[in-house]
């Protein structure tokens, strides 16, 4: 792998990790909101990552742990 490739990779990989902490701390949100946001955060870095960056990887990763992390909650 590239080193450049390798920092874009990590750059995005922060980015998305900073977004859903900043979505899971929001206050007004219920636990089962944060956790989907956390799946759907963790998912897309995942995908992100096993897709070597590719959109539809992490788009893909999102979707399926966002459903997950919605789940985990549920009454």
């Amino acid at each position: 792998m590239h080193t450049a490739q390798h920092i874009v990779r990590t750059a995005r990989a922060a980015a998305l990790a900073a977004a859903v902490m900043g979505l899971a701390a929001c206050a007004g949100m219920t636990q089962q909101e944060k956790s989907t946001a956390i799946g759907a955060g963790v998912g897309a870095i995942g995908g992100s990552i096993l897709t070597g960056g590719s959109t539809a990887g992490t788009l893909g990763g999102a979707a399926v742990g966002g459903v997950i992390g919605h789940e985990v909650n549920k009454k």
